[in-house]
């Protein structure tokens, strides 16, 4: 066997066993380079386009102090939505770029798309004569063209990089993300009206609704297209991916539809409405996601045991590695025993076995992706690697 080069065993195996050969070697060619390259040309030139047309949009709108002052209010609540979306992935962090992606993709793209959507769509319902056409655009109109564009932005994670969308917890990440940057740059533009309109009292009534009342109201409803992808991902026959997607971009736009029309109903009919089904579907939604984080603890425990089985692992790490109290003490003892090498190899051999178990959870169930066996296998060398770089020998 040469250098660079490895041996598959399934499970069942032992690490021993000898199946088949590959090289880890890079692409000694610049395809590779150059499509990456390329995808993250398009991806910056997309962005940037969206920046300066959404910089346009607001500043016809607000002065640069009122749109200085409206984005610092802005960021206050994504101090409290980034984190919790992030806390959710602690088993199995998405990659960054991808994380930035759904970011921008929420405040740059969805609402410099819906911006001109909702325009035309309000131009067209003035043009027929349309009964209050302002409240039909934001009860009807919005929820259809902003959820679709969010949405737009989680199927296209999905489509693009498969290997990187293991599940609900992956949908509801990107989902929360893309809504918590869509609410950012929405924040700004509401923010800064009402600071020019109302003054103080003004921003301030505004900051209460957007920012502490409904701080997770974008990332809670475009959540809902981000689960039914995620059911997507673990279904094997298409018809039921088709209507996993359908019903939970329909479930998105019904719960933007009820907070809109909460909105409009006034103050009193707006804290009714709050008190009496959208707290109770946040708290819903809250408890929903710490089952999906002990149920995503106890998924790798039952499909990290086989490698153990099959010596691949011992069983004591995989106890450790389906439990997030575990992983940080194990991290603690990694760093006091070898300093931050040793603690920067137990981190890796915890993401490395994270990705196999939810690797093989797609195997089981017959969802993989092509070239699902090599990534197994380099998995597992990683594993192996790592654990002796956090025992005090070398990593390879």
């Amino acid at each position: 066997m040469t250098s660079g080069d490895v041996s598959t065993q399934g499970p069942g195996g032992s690490p021993g066993g000898h199946v088949q050969q590959w090289s880890t070697r890079p692409n000694p060619t610049r395809r590779p380079m150059l499509r990456r390259a390329l995808s993250v040309g398009v991806a910056a030139s997309v962005f940037l386009l969206c920046l300066l047309v959404l910089l346009g949009i607001l500043g016809e709108r607000l002065t640069t102090q009122t749109l200085v002052t409206a984005a610092l209010a802005a960021v206050i609540p994504l101090l409290v939505i980034v984190p919790t979306f992030l806390w959710l992935d602690r088993y199995e962090a998405e990659p960054v770029r991808y994380i930035v992606f759904a970011f921008l993709w929420g405040a740059l793209v969805a609402v410099v798309g819906a911006f001109f959507l909702n325009t035309y769509g309000l131009q067209l319902l003035v043009q027929a004569r349309w009964t209050d056409p302002l409240e039909t655009g934001a009860v009807y109109l919005a929820p259809v063209t902003e959820e679709t564009l969010k949405g737009l932005g989680i199927l296209l994670i999905y489509l693009l990089r498969r290997r990187e969308f293991d599940g609900i917890i992956d949908g509801i990440v990107y989902a929360g993300l893309i809504g918590a940057g869509f609410a950012f740059s929405e924040n700004i533009l509401y923010l800064g009206q009402a600071l020019n309109q109302y003054g103080s009292e003004g921003l301030t009534s505004t900051f209460l609704v957007r920012g502490l009342m409904g701080p997770f109201a974008h990332p809670l409803f475009t959540s809902m297209t981000g689960i039914g992808i995620g059911i997507a991902v673990s279904a094997r026959r298409p018809a039921v991916r088709v209507v996993a997607i359908l019903v939970g971009w329909g479930c998105a736009m019904l719960l933007h539809h009820l907070w809109n029309l909460s909105a409009i109903a006034g103050l009193a009919g707006f804290f009714q409405a709050y008190i009496t089904y959208q707290v109770p579907i946040f708290l819903a939604f809250i408890g929903f996601l710490l089952w999906l984080r002990r149920r995503e603890g106890r998924l790798i425990g039952r499909h990290l045991s086989p490698y153990a089985d099959a010596g691949w692992l011992t069983h004591a790490e995989v106890v450790m590695l389906s439990h997030l109290r575990l992983r940080r003490a194990a991290l603690a003892w990694a760093a006091q025993n070898g300093g931050r090498p040793a603690k920067r190899s137990m981190h890796a051999f915890q993401d490395s076995a994270s990705d196999l178990a939810l690797l093989r959870s797609r195997l089981v169930r017959g969802t993989a992706e092509e070239g699902a066996t090599d990534r197994e296998m380099v998995l597992l060398q990683s594993i192996t690697a790592h654990r002796r770089g956090f025992l005090g020998s070398p990593v390879t």
